[in-house]
């Protein structure tokens, strides 16, 4: 993750193009807080870090959506196909505070039913 030191000192995500992801360990697995723009040119970086949070089975991997500002199709496929590859392993993917935006196309597609949605990060 890029950091740049605010105004008033403390550090400050970078936002200014594609997608951000940070990643930090909880109780029962990892929450990646996503910032940005989730499409072709960002999917393969969400898969990525999917992958690493997903290398101990039966955890559960926190997505929180509450900064992503766009989400094509191919950034719902990667979600999609890492619920799938976590449901191997006994692990599951949750979504958390969806931007209305965003959980309007989780609705049109049918990913409200794939996924538990969270209105609470953990950790």
């Amino acid at each position: 993750m890029m950091q740049r030191p605010s105004k008033s000192g403390s550090p400050a995500v970078d936002r200014a193009e594609g997608l951000t992801i940070e990643t930090r360990p909880w109780a029962l697995g990892a929450v990646l807080v996503l910032f940005g723009e989730l499409d072709l040119d960002s999917s393969a970086d969400l898969r990525d870090a999917l992958d690493r949070a997903l290398v101990e089975p039966a955890g559960v991997v926190v997505v929180d959506c509450a900064g992503l500002e766009f989400c094509d199709s191919t950034g719902l496929n990667a979600l999609l196909r890492a619920k799938a590859r976590a449901a191997v392993d006994g692990s599951r993917i949750e979504l958390a505070r969806p931007r209305p935006l965003i959980l309007r196309m989780l609705e049109l597609t049918g990913a409200t039913d794939a996924f538990p949605i969270r209105e609470v990060v953990p950790g």
